[in-house]
Formats: C-alpha cells, structure tokens, sequence
C-alpha cells in the first residue's frame, strides 16, 4: 500500500487557513521523524518565509535531510531570529538528526547558516557540539573558543568547551572549566552535577557525592541529577542508598511502561511473594541483564512463580536459570502480580542475604551445543584466548555512540597480543567492529567462530572451551562472567560503576581481572599488561 503523503493534506471547507497550517505542522514534525523529506519539502516550500518559525525550521530540517545545507541555512538563520535570547534552533537540528544517525548532514547545515551569521555565538556553540559528536574534538574546541571570544562568560558555551575536552582525554583542562562555571553559577544545579558527574566518571566519588546532594536540594525532583546521583553511590559501594535512588531512572523515557503501583517492593520483613506471578521484564542494554539473572533463583526460594521476557537472544540461556518457570521471548503482555526489571532486582534484595544474588556461575551453557563447540575450536595444547574489542556502537543514541568510543578499541591495537608464543586468538566480535577482519597486523590470524552464534546460548558454548576471555567492556563479559569463565577486562579510563575504583578484582565474577587505562584513549599500557598475564598463563598451560 502506498504511503501517505503531506501533499494530500488540502484545505477543507470546515477548516480554517490557520487550522489547516497547524495541523501540516504537526503532520510534517512527524514525517520529519521518519526521515520523509521530501514529502515535507513538497508540503511546507508555499508557507516559507512568511513568518512561521515552525514552518521554516522544519523546511531547514527537510532540506538538510535531502543534503541542501545552502537551501535549509537561511530558513535556519530565520528561524534562529525569533528567540535570540534562548538556544538556537540549530541544536534541535542536532537532537533529530543525532537519532537519524545523519550528523554530517547537520554539520553541513549548521557550517552553511555560520558563514551567513559568523557572529552569532549561538551558532558556533552548536558547530562545537556536532563536531565532538562527530569525534572532530580540535575543531570542536576551536569553534568553541570562538563562541567565547564573542560571549566570554557563557555558562553553555563554556560546559560545550568541557565536555569535548572531557571526551577528548584532556580531563584536568575539562574539570577547571565546570569549576569556572560552578563559580558563575555556584548554586545552579546542572553546574553542580555536569563536576560531579566528571568526578565521579574520574574515580573521585566522595567529591562527587559532596556535589550531587547539593544539586539533589536545588532540584529534587530532576529524574537525570537522580540517576547520576544513584551511579555515583554505586561507584562508591553504598549500595543501598544508590539502588533505591536508581529508581528515579524509572522517571526518564524509554524505561518500564508498566503500572508503577504494580512494581515489586523491597522484600524485607513482612512481604509475602508466595504464589504471586513475578513478571522480570528487559530494560536497557544485554550485558545488564546477563548481570542480574543471578537474582531470580532468591525470587524463586521465596515462592514466586519467575516469569522473564527477554529477547529471543536470551531466551535459550534463561531457560536453564535455576528458578525460571516461564521464559517468554516477544508476544504480548502475559498476566502478573507484580513487575520487575532487571536493573531494579538489586533494589529488591537490599538488606537480605540475597544481596549480591546467586554465586557465580548462575549461568549454564547447553552441554550438547558445547560438545558441538569443541569440535570447531583449536585444539593444539595452545591456551585458547577469546578477544572482543568493540561494543555496540548505537549511533542512533548520541550518549551511548560517545561511551562507546571511549570503551572499544581497534582491532590494531591488539598487535601486541599476536606475537605472543603459544595461545590461538579466537575472535568473539560482533557487529561493526568484526568488519576490521580476523588478522593483526604483525599477521596472525584470528580464528573467527562468530558465524556459528546466532545467539547468547551459541555464544556460551563457545565460551566454555577457551581458557580467558580478553574484552572491552561489553555483554560477553558478563556473559563469560556469569558462566565462571575467566576474564581479563580492558577498562577505560572512566570506567562504569560496577568495576568500583581502584580495584583490580570485581565483587561480581570472581575469575574477572581488571586492566584499566591510566590515561583516557590510552590502551597501550593496558594491552601490555594483557600480554604479560597471557604470557604468563601459556607458560603455565605447556609446564602442566
């Protein structure tokens, strides 16, 4: 059936020119969205330049949607003139075209609308933000500083100026700027929690704590302070305090649709699951929810009938967790008592001896898939390592594409780890970052067994015939974690809470050790530190 399309949308009798204006308006924001530009070109091209801010912005948007950034600058420029006092237009350019995973094509927009108004700070201020998105952080910071020279003291301008210092490793230069801000604005609360967060992604979590409960007085009810807030009392191991205030993340969209009043209490003394129907449902990324299943046979113990949904990747995998009684992969919303996600599992069992949930492993491979996995991995008396260098990358979600530059690495780097005698590199990478091939550049090759996983179950097999997992951190960590493989984590330099702060063992999986940069981007030191533990471990594996 053919779509819809805006120029359909002629005027009625029974509706009024303004009317029907408003209603192609929101018609066009949503075809926008899914990336109709055309059709939105087509509709909106006989109201420009009358006047209508929303008309021309999202004519802007149309056109840069369709790579004419000359087109879609002035309606840009036209629109930044109605709120000359407030942010320019151009950052919901930025939102919008961030989730289209078309940044380029709004950095080629927001360039254009510059060289029209080179004065405007507003308009560098989002040049900058592009820029970092786009992992350009010398040109970012360069038309930062220009934006500065125009507006010295802009507390936008100058969190901008941080965060791509803060992404491009400069920490120190970034902390002294949101100092700077702090200063200009010492009881805002988003300058209070845009230091914290940088202390508490920087290991300092009692400097943190300090800031976050100022910024949690000046605005108790921002659900983003509260969830920032809540990571850094889990950094800090004040784990009862930060699962309840990681609650507020329920706030945010994209999490638990669920009724709230159905949500599962804390079990302390004097609830009573016995008979009840617990639905765990999946909330954010895999590697959380291989974390937490090791919760649902406590859920059990208490007489809860344990229903999960999950994706069909897990689906096999849970159905060997002790304590599932039903494991649904997609369908519809199945009959509950209560509701849980994953994430807030932890929450439930604060103060019981369930805390930490089941010991490690909680998870169990498919012997017959195991016994398939041997037969295709190495057998030559080697030490079998497992690599996994990249995450997930989502660019759709700007946050998540960011984190994940700072956690994965190139293929290349891992040279080091091929001159090593006597281990075969098995590969255990998925998506983008498996097209960089299967061979170093000292030439070794990588045994690539990927194509044989279609899902986590696949994966696992897999995993109980090597020696040691080698991984950024991602899903499989967790994966080889839970089934009590062996695991030596590349770590960033801001690592994510669950690997605490100055440790090298994790409280989670106890074969995990951890190999953390000592400066951000900087994988070198700790590529060598693998290759002397895996030096280490062959030598141990031929004298036995």
């Amino acid at each position: 059936m053919p779509k819809a399309s805006l120029t359909y949308l002629q005027p009625s009798p029974d509706v009024s020119a303004d009317n029907h204006l408003s209603l192609l308006i929101r018609r066009a924001e949503t075809e926008v969205e899914a990336g109709h530009f055309e059709d939105v070109k087509a509709a909106l091209e006989p109201y420009a330049g009358r006047g209508n801010h929303n008309v021309d912005l999202l004519l802007a948007f149309a056109l840069t949607g369709l790579r004419q950034p000359q087109q879609a600058a002035p309606l840009l420029v036209s629109a930044g003139l109605t709120n000359q006092g407030g942010h320019h237009p151009a950052v919901k350019l930025i939102d919008r075209f961030g989730t289209l995973n078309q940044r380029e094509a709004a950095r080629d927009t927001i360039e254009a609308t510059h060289r029209l108004t080179p004065n405007d700070p507003r308009i560098l201020d989002a040049l900058g933000d592009i820029l970092c998105h786009l992992g350009r952080y010398d040109e970012a910071i360069e038309a930062l500083d220009r934006s500065l020279a125009i507006r010295p003291v802009s507390p936008l301008t100058l969190n901008f100026k941080a965060i791509a210092l803060m992404e491009k490793g400069e920490v120190e230069q970034a902390a002294e700027i949101f100092r700077k801000v702090l200063e200009l604005m010492p009881d805002n609360a988003s300058a209070l929690s845009n230091l914290a967060c940088l202390y508490s992604a920087t290991n300092r979590p009692e400097d943190a704590l300090a800031l976050y409960r100022s910024a949690v007085l000046e605005r108790p009810t921002n659900a983003v302070i509260r969830l920032n807030y809540s990571i850094s009392l889990l950094k800090a191991e004040r784990y009862a305090q930060g699962w309840t205030e990681h609650e507020w993340r329920l706030k945010l969209p994209g999490h638990s649709q669920l009724p709230e009043q159905r949500l599962l209490p804390s079990l302390g003394a004097g609830v009573d699951i016995r008979g009840k129907r617990v639905l765990v449902t999946q909330e954010e990324g895999l590697g959380d929810t291989l974390m937490y299943l090791r919760y649902l046979p406590a859920l059990a113990r208490r007489g809860a009938i344990v229903h999960v949904w999950v994706p069909e990747t897990l689906g096999d995998l849970c159905r060997r967790v002790e304590g599932i009684a039903i494991t649904q992969v997609g369908g519809t919303l199945p009959e509950y008592d209560w509701h849980c996600p994953f994430i807030s599992l932890p929450r439930v069992f604060v103060g019981t001896e369930d805390e930490f949930g089941a010991p490690v492993p909680y998870l169990h491979a498919d012997p017959l898939k195991v016994a398939e996995a041997r037969k295709l991995l190495p057998q030559n008396g080697k030490l079998n390592v497992g690599l996994v260098w990249g995450g997930a990358p989502r660019p759709h979600l700007t946050s998540a594409m960011m984190l994940d530059r700072r956690r994965s690495m190139h293929l290349t780097q891992l040279d080091l780890l091929g001159k090593i005698p006597g281990i075969n590199l098995i590969s255990f990478q998925k998506g983008p970052y498996a097209e960089e091939g299967t061979t170093l550049p000292c030439g070794t090759p990588l045994y690539d067994l990927m194509p044989y996983c279609d899902t986590l179950d696949d994966t696992a097999a897999f995993l109980m015939g090597i020696d040691v997992l080698v991984s950024v951190d991602t899903s499989v960590v967790h994966l080889a974690g839970g089934l009590g493989c062996p695991v030596l984590l590349m770590d960033r330099f801001d690592n994510c809470w669950r690997w605490l702060s100055g440790r090298e063992s994790s409280v989670w999986y106890p074969d995990l050790t951890i190999f953390r940069q000592q400066r951000p981007r900087d994988w070198t030191g700790v590529v060598k530190q693998v290759a002397k533990a895996l030096r280490a471990m062959s030598v141990k594996k031929r004298s036995s």
